[in-house]
C-alpha cells in the first residue's frame, strides 16, 4: 500500500547512498583514485564485503517482492532506491510524493572541508563538478527527482562560472556551504553575479546539514564520562549535542546574506534550510529583528533594508523541521510560509512514519497544505507546480 494517499505532498529532503565507486565513474581520472580512498578522501563503503551484500539483495525478487510492505522501514543502504537510479521510482510511488529533492548522503561534509581548509581549486571545484556529474545521472531516472548541485564559493570567478554550468545543463538547484568562505564573506560582491544567476534562472539556493564543516569542538564530550550511542547506535554521528550546533552555520550565513541586502537585491530568490531543524527560527528571526533596531541607526545597510529581517525570511526562505519537532508552533511563530515536509529518505534520521509525527502537531488544514505542497512550490517554482498537476 502506499504510503502517502491523501493530499498532494512534496518531500524537501531526499538522499542517495552513494558509493565511492559510484562517484568514481564521474570523476576525471586525477580524482578517481582519491575517491576511491587512496588519498585520504572519504571511501564511503563502510565495509566493502557488508555493502556487496546489502547491494546484491537489491537484485533478489524475493527481497524485490517486499517493497511495498517495507518502503518506509528499510533505511540506508537497505532501502529501495538508495543506489540504484532504476530502482527509484518505485520509490516514489510507493511512498506517494510528487518529487523529491536529492541530496548526497556523504560527499556535503566532505566538500565544505574541502573548501575550508584546501588550497587546491582544481581539486576544490573538480570534486564539486564530480558530484554534480553523479547527481545529474541519478535524477535522470525519473522527472520527479529534483537535483542538487554543489557549488562552491571559494573562488568568485570559478563559482561564477560553475553556476553558469549547472544551470545550462538543467539543475533544479544550488547547494552551497553553510560555513564563511575561507577568505570573504558569501554575500561578497564578488558573488553578487551568482545570485542574480539563480535569481534570473527560477531555482532556488539550498544548504543541507554538513554543510556547515565541523560544527561542535570535540570537547564537549570530554566531560569525564562514557560518550553516549549515537542516533545510529555507534558512537561518532549524531547526538544531542551535536544536535543542538546543527543550525548554527546556516544562521549565520543566512543572517549576513539578509543584513548584507543579497534577499533585498533579488527578492524572487528563494533559499531553503534543508535538515538542519526549524524551531530555532522563530527565535533567530526576533534576534534579526533587534539587530536592525540596535545597529540601524549607525548602519547604512540596514537604512537600505526596505522590509525588516523577519519579513525576508517569511518571503525568500522554507525549512525543514525534524520529525521531533512541533510543525503548527513554527507556523504559527515564524510564519505559514516556512516549513516544508520531508522524509529524509532513506535515511534513518526521517523514521519510519514521518507523516504521523508531524501530523500530531498539526490541526489546521491551511497550514497543512502550506507544509505539505505549497511552501515547497513557492521554494522550487514551476517545475514543483507541474509536478504536483
Amino acid at each position: 500500500m502506499t504510503y502517502i494517499t491523501d493530499r498532494v505532498v512534496h518531500d524537501a529532503d531526499a538522499h542517495i547512498m552513494e558509493t565511492a565507486e559510484y562517484l568514481a565513474e564521474f570523476a576525471p581520472g586525477p580524482l578517481r583514485d582519491r575517491l576511491l580512498g587512496f588519498d585520504g578522501s572519504p571511501s564511503v563503503a563502510t565495509s566493502a564485503a557488508e555493502l556487496k551484500s546489502v547491494l546484491a539483495r537489491h537484485r533478489d525478487s524475493a527481497y524485490r517482492d517486499e517493497d511495498e510492505s517495507e518502503i518506509m522501514l528499510r533505511k540506508n543502504w537497505h532501502a529501495t532506491g538508495a543506489l540504484y537510479k532504476e530502482d527509484r521510482p518505485r520509490a516514489l510511488d510507493l511512498i506517494g510524493v510528487r518529487s523529491q529533492l536529492v541530496f548526497n548522503t556523504f560527499m556535503n561534509g566532505y566538500l565544505a572541508t574541502l573548501e575550508r581548509q584546501a588550497d587546491d581549486l582544481d581539486l576544490i571545484y573538480g570534486m564539486a563538478e564530480t558530484h554534480n556529474r553523479a547527481m545529474r545521472d541519478f535524477c535522470s531516472a525519473d522527472r520527479r527527482l529534483l537535483s542538487t548541485a554543489y557549488v562552491p564559493l571559494a573562488d568568485f570567478d570559478r563559482s561564477i562560472a560553475l553556476t553558469r554550468q549547472v544551470i545550462a545543463d538543467g539543475f533544479d538547484s544550488l547547494l552551497i556551504p553553510s560555513q564563511c568562505p575561507r577568505t570573504h564573506s558569501p554575500s561578497h560582491t564578488g558573488l553578487f553575479p551568482l545570485w542574480r544567476m539563480a535569481e534570473e534562472a527560477g531555482i532556488p539556493v539550498v544548504f543541507h546539514v554538513g554543510g556547515g564543516g565541523r560544527l561542535l569542538d570535540p570537547n564537549y564530550f570530554n566531560n569525564g564520562l562514557p560518550i553516549p550511542a549515537d542516533f545510529h547506535g555507534g558512537a561518532e554521528n549524531f547526538r544531542s549535542v551535536d544536535y543542538m550546533a546543527i543550525p548554527t552555520p546556516v544562521m549565520q550565513t543566512l543572517a549576513t546574506l539578509i543584513i548584507d541586502g543579497i534577499l533585498e537585491n533579488h527578492p524572487a530568490l528563494m533559499f531553503g534550510v534543508i535538515e538542519q531543524g526549524a524551531s530555532w527560527m522563530p527565535g533567530w528571526m526576533r534576534y534579526l529583528d533587534s539587530a536592525q533596531a540596535a545597529f540601524f541607526r549607525s548602519e547604512e545597510r540596514l537604512r537600505k533594508l526596505s522590509i525588516k529581517p523577519s519579513d525576508y525570511v517569511r518571503r525568500q526562505i522554507r525549512a525543514t523541521p525534524y520529525p521531533a519537532e512541533d510543525v503548527g508552533w513554527i507556523a504559527r511563530e515564524a510564519g505559514i510560509e516556512v516549513p516544508l515536509f520531508c522524509t529524509d529518505y532513506p535515511h534513518v534520521e526521517g523514521g519510519r512514519h514521518p507523516v504521523k509525527r508531524f501530523e500530531s502537531t498539526l490541526d489546521d488544514d491551511t497550514v497543512r497544505h502550506h507544509f505539505y505542497q505549497a511552501n515547497f512550490e513557492s521554494l522550487m517554482g514551476q517545475r514543483a507546480r507541474e509536478l504536483a498537476a
